[in-house]
């Protein structure tokens, strides 16, 4: 009788082993393993973790301008979306985030955001916007000369005179800012407005005008020349012969 008794025991003391140990301190639970970086393929997470920081934590604005705009993904299609993701804009606060272009993100991760960008927020294609806005490239040079009539026209009445700032929205010829920011990047928001902070798109400036192609190149042609040159060293004028 003790023989049965003994091997009972012995089992049952197995068995508490084998739970301890499953329960033991520090040791990880089914489908705990964290996940690699470069393997986050959720576009919240990555959207989160890459972009939200300048451009909202829905795509809705903030340093950067609103991605979950219709206007904005009417202009700008996949192929540009992911060339400004994956290579950035040189020479403007938008970095390069593609591992080839030296960021942390692989190319899967990139497509993730692009896809996750248009599924959450392009108006669907039966829902179109009511007027075609002007390209999202220039077709044709900008003239400045004629561009400060259209920034008079259109611009001014928030911007102020010469763009210095008025009573609804601060300088848009501000030296700071215009070093930032690309002409590609003044053609969108003149196009797509920003509309969390109350600038109008092209359609909204002068109620029953909307901007033409040509407005808007002439405009950013405009504020393109406000932009301050930098001086060049003078090791690079030598070099240059930039003191002749």
């Amino acid at each position: 009788m003790r023989s049965p008794i003994i091997a009972l025991f012995a089992l049952a003391l197995s068995l508490m082993a084998i739970c301890a140990c499953n329960n033991a301190p520090g040791r990880p639970v089914a489908d705990s393993e964290a996940v690699r970086p470069n393997e986050v393929l959720n576009f919240d997470t990555l959207f989160q973790q890459n972009c939200a920081g300048c451009h909202g934590d829905q795509g809705n604005g903030g340093a950067a301008i609103a991605l979950n705009s219709p206007v904005y993904l009417e202009i700008a299609d996949d192929a540009t979306i992911r060339r400004v993701t994956a290579q950035g804009v040189p020479g403007t606060a938008m970095p390069a985030f593609a591992q080839s272009s030296g960021g942390m993100l692989t190319d899967q991760q990139i497509s993730a955001i692009v896809g996750g960008i248009r599924s959450r927020w392009a108006k669907p294609k039966h829902d179109s916007l009511d007027l075609s806005p002007p390209s999202y490239s220039a077709l044709a040079p900008g003239d400045p000369q004629h561009g400060e009539n259209v920034y008079s026209t259109y611009c001014s009445a928030c911007h102020g005179t010469a763009g210095r700032g008025g009573n609804r929205a601060g300088s848009i010829v501000d030296g700071s800012f215009l070093s930032l920011a690309s002409n590609q990047y003044l053609r969108t928001i003149v196009i797509a407005g920003r509309p969390e902070l109350g600038a109008p798109d092209w359609r909204g400036d002068v109620p029953g005008q909307p901007m033409s192609q040509q407005d808007v190149s002439d405009v950013v042609a405009w504020l393109s020349a406000q932009r301050p040159k930098l001086a060049l060293s003078s090791s690079t004028k030598s070099s240059t012969g930039g003191n002749q």
